[in-house]
């Protein structure tokens, strides 16, 4: 069961709190931005190796949530999936 006071849990509903995201493969933004970390676990994101290739994004793309994170959150966080 999830607590509310998992380490992962830091200011994450001042910007998350029912975010419309996206499930979308990776993409580096630039050549000089080549990955982001997860907003809760800090996991990597990136086309590289045994980094994480696909998550859930914002819809700016600006925020990355890995799967296990966005399952354990989704209901916490009321985040909705857009086609």
């Amino acid at each position: 069961m999830l607590e509310k006071n998992d380490r992962r849990l830091t200011n994450q509903e001042k910007y998350l709190m029912k975010a419309q995201l996206h499930k979308q493969a990776y993409v580096a933004p630039s050549l000089t931005w080549n990955h982001d970390h997860c907003e809760f676990c800090w996991a990597t994101f990136s086309e590289q190796g045994e980094d994480l290739h696909e998550g859930f994004c914002t819809l700016d793309k600006k925020n990355w949530i890995c799967e296990q994170c966005f399952q354990d959150f989704k209901g916490m966080f009321h985040f909705t999936v857009a086609e």
